[in-house]
């Protein structure tokens, strides 16, 4: 105990009643929890089987039950029950599943076999088209559940035939792990919940046996996790969650922040304690995330401080173009390893909102031979979808690849089945013959297969014969690629499936795309590209413990690296494109960034591009400076942008060179970044979170109103051209007769117009 801070000791001595400790980022959350169990069996005599806690992975449970121990100077005679949600789940249910009428013998199904059991309905009802793939109807069935919706209920809320549906399939799903005595990772808590719902006794019985309840991440808990904890405190109510509600990141996997914000009004009398006090980070970073967080509505709020010194300013940096913006990485992480500054395993980490954004940092990272390890999926070219097009190019450019036509041959589900695929691998044995003429001989009759086979391979081979023609032209790779891409009808399947997972892999076809097109622009060839993939993707030089970790800003949560780059904040990269018409999705954006800015122990950089290509366009787009960007107090910040040349795109020029004084007074400069959200309405910059241990926020500055036009319009204005229709103002250069504005018209991109005369209309 005389380890711990007032507060973390306060939160321990709490023992009765619910209990919701607020811990901030970096507050020591871990050893709260694990010295309240400890305080609990040691000075209040708890019997440590009267104890449960509760998280979201065995790691998380694992480390907790070891803390446990070596807190507790002699062996107990039982242990508390520390484990998942799921976990517990499982155990509650072969025990007393029969209570309900369910056996103990079920079995549990994981994603293989969940989207197998879909595959047999789709069947069954005649639905195996593209509009229906197993993972699609997975991830809409596993939302229904956690909003505890039947399958009958499902159907009361469907709105279109689509949905209708898949009512029926989820039905079908449901009698279909029934049959097969079998639960998916929702039914388990569900079912759980319903034994304790339905089975009183074995409710009360719960109830009696644990007398403490403990749940760590509980901002990440969903509805059905909600309403189990509910039925498990009935008695004593004696439930202490810890959690913070500015790390709430994961509302598309069900969780429900409501669960957090509503403690206090669902637990009556509900005690609230918050952890400030950061261990991990400098003020500077403190400041800056705190800052950026204090700009959403649904939080609880905390005022997070630290001991350790003020620290680096946090480093900003604007490059040209999403290349060099990698690039910039490479260097500053090579500066920083000849240095010394951060060598050690894990010591620097480069976050980014989708995964396609890895391609870049891992080609740069790779070309300084500096060893990197991508955390939370493969390697940019190993991605399955990656993977699939380029054994697409593979197979167009050399018809004798066998392995490549065997890959793509049913890729996408094209109808061409098991029975298909092993003639012609029996006819490639038999005749020591290549696939391509394995598929010629079959649909001469040659391999025995009824008409029905042969009509899809006839497609196919037809497809593949177009692919080669447009290979023989030859055709760029980006171009060659786009064509694969909507003859196959595989990009078209990803849109229709319309989940998350989805639209990462269209994000990772798109940078595909990106990276054929760069490699075109060098005057490479189909070939030339393809040896560069296979290159790239060679994990001989793999290092598990290399200093530089390139993941996800949603993989980071839970992590600390000295170092961290959080890139690509830029409008509609970050915030994703998805929460521009959702108030609360862009606080959950807003959350993810807090969570990637206090990953930082001692340094945080922040980036982003001037253009970028979006998604496999085939040219640079200009971007717009992420709204995060203005969120952070100016004082904070220290731009290193690297000095270039001036380039241009449609009409609209960029100095990328430092300016007397470090900081740019022109678009995207870190004053213009500012100025513009500002105008718009948004929070003052100039706010601060705290700067010293124990001193409250700095009160707000007054800065001078943004440069106006004679007609009112502000950097943020909304205006209507009679070609270009609604854009966004961003910047005003001159006066009177000769005043430029800088317009974001969407669809057209960045246009420079005199003022007089474009003839704009305010919006």
């Amino acid at each position: 105990m005389a380890a711990l801070n007032p507060q973390q000791r306060a939160a321990v001595e709490q023992v009765d009643g619910p209990l919701l400790i607020l811990a901030g980022a970096g507050s020591g959350k871990t050893r709260v929890i694990t010295h309240r169990i400890a305080h609990l069996i040691a000075h209040y005599r708890t019997p440590p089987d009267a104890i449960l806690a509760m998280t979201f992975t065995n790691k998380a449970a694992e480390e907790m039950q070891s803390r446990v121990a070596g807190l507790l100077s002699y062996e107990a005679y039982a242990q508390p029950q520390i484990s998942t949600f799921h976990a517990f789940c499982v155990r509650s249910l072969r025990r007393d599943y029969p209570a309900i009428g369910g056996t103990r013998d079920f079995v549990i199904y994981a994603d293989d076999e969940q989207q197998r059991l879909v595959k047999t309905v789709l069947k069954a009802l005649g639905l195996e088209d593209k509009a229906f793939t197993p993972r699609a109807v997975l991830s809409r069935i596993s939302a229904a559940k956690n909003r505890g919706w039947s399958p009958q209920e499902f159907l009361k809320h469907a709105v279109d035939p689509r949905s209708e549906r898949l009512a029926v399939v989820y039905e079908r799903y449901q009698a279909g792990l029934k049959q097969a005595h079998a639960l998916d990772f929702d039914d388990l808590l569900l079912e759980t919940e319903r034994l304790l719902r339905q089975s009183p006794e074995t409710a009360a019985r719960y109830n009696e046996r644990y007398r403490y309840l403990l749940v760590d991440e509980y901002q990440d808990t969903n509805r059905p996790q909600y309403e189990l904890l509910r039925l498990l405190t009935q008695k004593t109510q004696n439930l202490c969650v810890v959690g913070d509600e500015d790390q709430s990141i994961y509302s598309w996997r069900g969780a429900d922040i409501h669960n957090i914000l509503d403690f206090e009004r669902d637990y009556q009398g509900a005690q609230v304690i918050r952890l400030e006090q950061n261990y991990r980070s400098t003020k500077n970073i403190l400041a800056a995330a705190s800052s950026v967080v204090a700009n959403n509505r649904e939080r609880k709020g905390k005022v997070l401080w630290t001991e350790a010194e003020a620290g680096a300013a946090i480093r900003y940096c604007l490059a040209p173009d999403s290349e060099q913006e990698a690039v910039w990485v490479a260097e500053a992480v090579e500066t920083r390893r000849k240095a010394g500054e951060a060598a050690g395993a894990g010591s620097i980490a480069v976050l980014y909102r989708t995964n396609a954004q890895s391609r870049l940092f891992e080609e740069a990272l790779r070309r300084r031979n500096l060893t990197y390890k991508v955390l939370g999926g493969f390697s940019f070219y190993e991605r399955a979808e990656v993977r699939d097009l380029l054994a697409y190019l593979r197979a167009s450019i050399n018809p004798a690849d066998s392995i490549a036509w065997l890959r793509i041959i049913n890729t996408p589900a094209r109808g061409i089945g098991k029975v298909t695929v092993d003639a012609l691998e029996r006819l490639m044995l038999e005749r020591n013959a290549t696939c391509l003429d394995a598929v010629k001989i079959a649909l001469e009759g040659g391999a025995g297969l009824p008409s029905r086979a042969l009509g899809p391979l006839a497609e196919f081979f037809k497809l593949m014969a177009e692919f080669r023609t447009a290979a023989l032209e030859p055709v760029p790779a980006d171009t060659l690629l786009r064509l694969i891409l909507e003859r196959t009808g595989y990009a078209k399947l990803l849109q229709e499936e319309a989940t998350p997972e989805a639209e990462a892999r269209l994000e990772n076809l798109g940078e595909l795309i990106n990276a054929a097109a760069d490699a075109a622009a060098r005057g490479e060839s189909v070939a030339a590209f393809l040896d560069h993939a296979a290159l790239v993707s060679d994990q001989d030089d793999y290092d598990p413990q290399a200093a530089v970790q390139l993941m996800s800003l949603h993989a980071a949560k839970g992590l600390e690296f000295d170092v961290v780059f959080l890139a690509g904040l830029e409008e509609g990269l970050f915030p994703h494109s998805r929460s521009a018409n959702s108030p609360s999705d862009l606080e959950e954006e807003r959350r993810l960034c807090y969570v990637g800015m206090t990953r930082a122990r001692r340094e945080l950089l922040l980036s982003h591009a001037a253009r970028r290509r979006r998604y496999g366009g085939q040219s640079y787009e200009p971007t717009v400076p992420s709204r995060f960007l203005a969120e952070v107090p100016q004082e904070l910040l220290h731009d290193v942008s690297p000095a270039g040349p001036r380039y241009v795109s449609e009409g609209y020029s960029q100095e990328v060179k430092p300016a007397p004084g470090g900081f740019r007074h022109k678009y995207n400069s870190v004053e213009s970044i500012h100025q513009f959200f500002g105008s718009r309405g948004g929070r003052p910059p100039e706010a601060p979170a705290p700067a010293a241990a124990s001193a409250p926020p700095a009160a707000p500055r007054s800065h001078p109103k943004a440069k106006a036009t004679g007609s009112g319009l502000r950097a943020g204005s909304r205006v209507r051209h009679a070609k270009f229709g609604v854009g966004t103002v961003l910047q005003i250069e001159g006066e009177g007769d000769l005043t430029k504005l800088t317009i974001s018209f969407p669809g057209y991109g960045l246009k420079k117009l005199v003022e007089k005369m474009a003839g704009l209309s305010p919006v």
